[in-house]
C-alpha cells in the first residue's frame, strides 16, 4: 500500500505486482486458456493477472511457479 499525505488527508492506494506471466506464456506458446487449464482457474483470472487488475492468493502464486518451474521471485517483481 501506498500513502501519499497532503492537504490535510492521507490518500492510500493498494499498487499491484507487477509479473513476467505474458512473456512467460509466449515463451512456451501458450494461451491465457492454456495456462488457466494449468492452473485450474479462469482464462479471465489468467487476463487479470497478467493485467496487474488482480495480485493472486500466495497458494496460487505457488501454482505459477510450480507450472513454470520457477521460483516466485522469478516471476512476481516488486516494484
Amino acid at each position: 500500500m501506498v500513502c501519499h499525505a497532503g492537504s490535510g488527508r492521507t490518500d492510500c492506494a493498494l499498487e499491484s505486482m507487477k509479473n513476467r506471466l505474458k512473456v512467460l506464456r509466449a515463451e512456451r506458446d501458450w494461451s491465457q486458456q492454456d495456462l488457466a487449464d494449468a492452473l485450474g482457474v479462469s482464462r479471465q483470472s489468467v487476463n487479470a493477472i497478467e493485467t496487474g487488475k488482480y495480485d493472486p492468493s500466495l497458494p496460487l502464486a505457488f501454482r505459477i511457479a510450480d507450472v513454470f518451474d520457477l521460483a516466485i521471485e522469478a516471476i512476481f517483481l516488486r516494484d
